[in-house]
């Protein structure tokens, strides 16, 4: 099999999240640069171009939505005084409408962890009518030890922030607030701040589709002011949400809110290499690799630098990648099906890219036998373990059990269950377009270093880099964990590129459905 080279993840990864860049905004200079860096490198390469109109690009039309520093949220108690929250300390939001400005004054409901699940007979919206009401709610959903609940420990869509405020538009919300802990998110105050105080990318209205006015967080501390207006804790609302038998909780307070935004429209591009496969019927059908290319670009800055670099996240998946298609390219013998090769835009908007690449696929879906994603790797160096979300859940997952077997790495399970990492990253667009897909993560078991190192050296990055000016790229990486998981990937792709059956999904999972329709056309 060819090589792959840490030199050249690592040249990768140093470009990508230079200043240069400017953190590869999307819709911004930095983003332009790095979507034609790849498209170069795919040319070099020798991976044909598999976009619109013969290019490497699919264009992908957004809205840029840029909340204002005059964004206001205040709190009236009915007996008692307004409560004003700070912008960014307090809180963030931002108007869904599109418009350049939404204010309302409207009455407040708790409805929990905000989830109609039928299938788990859990409705947290029962027999309320939540119309031109402001909805206070908690991210994630009730925790559980069942796998046959929510699926126990491991989060589901439903406890997604986006989940949550899709379904209190469905219900006519005029807004949604969800009062962050770090527990229910799985990170702190500052990522939220950063992701939302700063323009985001949604998709565009159509005519008459209805949106929230306000989709906004609140801090514990903001939370526990709006919680003693019923004479409650945060702690005790959430252990409300989390109860069977829920029901909402109208809230003795109106929400007054004046949303100015600054709107823009987006043409943004997905980047699409393709390497032809071997058999003159299989070629048609191909094996997916992705990585998002997209950063937060500049924002406030942190001890003076406003470039937020994103060099984990996703320099690095972006750098493996490119590496991944080089070597593809190279093969003296190429695999039986076509590979395909998408760095995705607007994945830290919730994977806006990845959602038009799933739902205007170059190829049929029913032809794309499966998605492997890379999304930040750690530069600790190679580990005994190695982590693939969702693998389990598809009839790929022999073949990730073998080319384990062959790296000599253990399959670890998920380390953060409850932070629903499956619902996070690029594949999931892939999942629900019926792709089998999942993602590749490092592992934290450490090769020559104490046991507990990589948890410890991940709580550290999360705590003070995710989503940070200092998530920056340095030579002292070792970037041979990179060069394992690559490997390992590019093994698991060349076999389901030379199986002579398509993968599906295992028997009673939530994307089997899609993935027969898609076969049936």
């Amino acid at each position: 099999m060819t090589e792959i080279s840490g030199g050249r993840i690592r040249a990768h990864v140093k470009f990508l999240s230079s200043d240069l860049l400017e953190g590869r905004g999307v819709g911004a200079r930095g983003g332009e640069l790095a979507t034609e860096y790849i498209a170069t490198q795919f040319a070099l390469l020798g991976v044909k171009p598999a976009g619109e109109n013969g290019t490497y690009f699919q264009k992908v039309s957004l809205v840029g939505s840029e909340p204002q520093p005059s964004t206001r949220l205040i709190a009236i108690p009915e007996k008692e005084s307004e409560i004003p929250f700070r912008w960014l300390d307090d809180f963030v939001g931002v108007n869904l409408r599109q418009t350049t400005n939404e204010e309302f004054d409207a009455p407040a409901i708790f409805v929990g962890h905000g989830i109609t699940a039928p299938e788990y007979n859990w409705d947290d919206y029962r027999d309320t009518d939540v119309r031109g009401k402001v909805v206070v709610l908690f991210t994630n959903e009730p925790p559980s030890d069942d796998p046959k609940f929510f699926t126990g420990k491991a989060l589901t869509y439903y406890g997604r922030w986006t989940y949550k405020y899709e379904e209190a538009a469905r219900r006519g919300a005029i807004g949604a607030i969800i009062i962050h802990t770090k527990p229910t998110a799985s990170y702190g105050w500052d990522v939220v701040r950063s992701s939302w105080g700063r323009e985001d990318q949604h998709e565009r209205l159509a005519p008459g589709e209805y949106a929230l006015s306000f989709a906004g967080w609140v801090t514990t501390d903001a939370g526990e002011r709006v919680a003693a207006t019923i004479g409650k804790s945060v702690d005790e609302l959430l252990h409300m949400a989390d109860t069977r038998g829920f029901r909402p909780v109208s809230l003795p307070l109106r929400f007054r809110v004046s949303a100015p935004t600054k709107i823009r429209q987006i043409e943004t591009r997905n980047v699409i290499g393709r390497v032809e496969g071997a058999d003159p019927e299989l070629k048609n059908e191909a094996v997916v690799f992705s990585a998002h290319w997209d950063h937060l670009g500049l924002g406030e800055p942190v001890d003076g630098d406003p470039v937020y670099h994103g060099a984990v996240d996703n320099g690095t998946g972006c750098a493996m990648l490119l590496e991944l298609a080089r070597a593809w390219a190279a093969l003296p013998q190429k695999p039986r099906r076509s590979a395909l090769f998408v760095s995705v835009t607007s994945e830290e908007a919730g994977l806006l890219g990845s959602r038009y690449f799933g739902d205007h696929p170059p190829i049929p879906a029913g032809k794309i036998a499966l998605a492997i994603n890379y999304d930040g790797f750690q530069p600790w160096g190679r580990s005994r373990d190695v982590v693939v979300i969702g693998s389990e859940r598809t009839s790929v997952f022999p073949v990730v059990q073998e080319a384990a077997r062959r790296f000599n790495l253990t399959i670890a399970p998920d380390p953060q269950p409850e932070a629903g990492l499956y619902y996070r990253s690029d594949h999931f667009s892939f999942a629900r377009a019926g792709i089998p897909a999942f993602s590749i993560e490092e592992g934290r078991d450490l090769l020559g270093k104490p046991p507990g190192t990589g948890e410890k050296l991940y709580a550290e990055w999360l705590d003070k880099r995710y989503h940070q000016p200092t998530d920056r790229y340095n030579d002292d990486w070792d970037v041979s964990g990179m060069e394992e998981y690559a490997r390992f990937g590019l093994l698991i792709g060349t076999e389901v590129a030379n199986s002579p059956k398509l993968p599906t999904w295992r028997d009673g999972d939530e994307f089997l459905p899609a993935r027969q329709r898609s076969l049936a056309r």
